[in-house]
């Protein structure tokens, strides 16, 4: 057999076969949105988020490190298609659960797809009192507590090195602060990873939202935008940032971002991810 006869049983053998992409992000979040990761099957991630307060807020609070948000998590692979996450965050006493959904998985040989796409549907709830939402007074009915984001999350693995995503996403809150302000918020989100080393990698999120056309909210918000670093050391994945985000689920980072960093409204925060192989 020739040298020419084993090259083409050897570029058969590889284009009958599927090579899956793997590793287009390092964490199921960019920074505060979800990556296009999920946990494998039978896996379960416990995850813990933390943000101190802003830049901007001076000695006395110890710029922003004398005050702190924190949200704890539980994500589970159902399949190897589907995982499931529940959590809970001390900012309003909130709730949360999500569903994520692979569509499509970027692959090269016999089947050939040059993108990552998944569906993320989640919920929230808050169960903070009246007069701690700034609400003294007034009752709130069960049902208006409730928050829904839906997203497609679009990604590509360019190389080793270099990913990218894109997340259109869709966002109901069923309280706003008065009846001018829109229920309904469009948004989309982009974020990439650059790795630096073989456990390094900076990551960076940004979200525009989509202004409504008869903007009269209360509230000046602001885009939300993160820059950081993944640190892996084994069976964890750190990810240290800044952002001038105050909260780690999409109803509120995306809709409710309250500072900016051009007056030094940033918070420093991290994420700390530990997976158990539960079989």
């Amino acid at each position: 057999m020739s040298a020419q006869d084993l090259d083409q049983l050897l570029t058969e053998a590889t284009n009958s076969s599927t090579e899956y992409t793997t590793a287009t992000f390092k964490s199921t979040r960019i920074v505060n949105g979800h990556s296009i990761e999920r946990m494998p099957v039978h896996q379960l991630d416990f995850r813990i988020s933390h943000r101190f307060g802003t830049l901007n807020s001076g000695a006395h609070n110890f710029w922003g490190l004398d005050q702190s948000n924190i949200h704890l998590s539980l994500e589970y692979g159902i399949t190897n298609w589907l995982m499931v996450g529940v959590g809970r965050g001390n900012l309003n006493k909130t709730y949360d659960g999500f569903a994520k959904f692979s569509l499509l998985r970027q692959s090269k040989g016999a089947k050939n797809m040059p993108i990552s796409l998944s569906l993320l549907s989640s919920t929230s709830f808050f169960t903070a009192y009246p007069n701690e939402i700034g609400l003294t007074g007034k009752q709130i009915p069960y049902f208006s507590r409730f928050c829904y984001v839906y997203q497609l999350l679009v990604a590509r693995k360019f190389n080793d090195r270099f990913s990218l995503e894109l997340n259109p996403t869709f966002v109901h809150q069923n309280l706003v602060e008065s009846e001018l302000e829109p229920n309904d918020v469009l948004a989309v989100g982009a974020g990439f990873r650059y790795k630096l080393t073989k456990r390094i990698s900076i990551n960076v999120e940004y979200y525009y939202v989509i202004p409504p056309l008869n903007d009269y909210r209360k509230t000046k918000t602001y885009n939300p935008l993160s820059i950081g670093f993944d640190l892996e050391t084994g069976g964890h994945v750190f990810q240290l940032f800044v952002s001038n985000s105050e909260s780690m689920i999409e109803k509120n980072f995306i809709t409710n971002t309250q500072s900016k960093w051009s007056d030094a409204g940033i918070r420093f925060g991290f994420n700390i991810s530990r997976v158990f192989a539960l079989k």
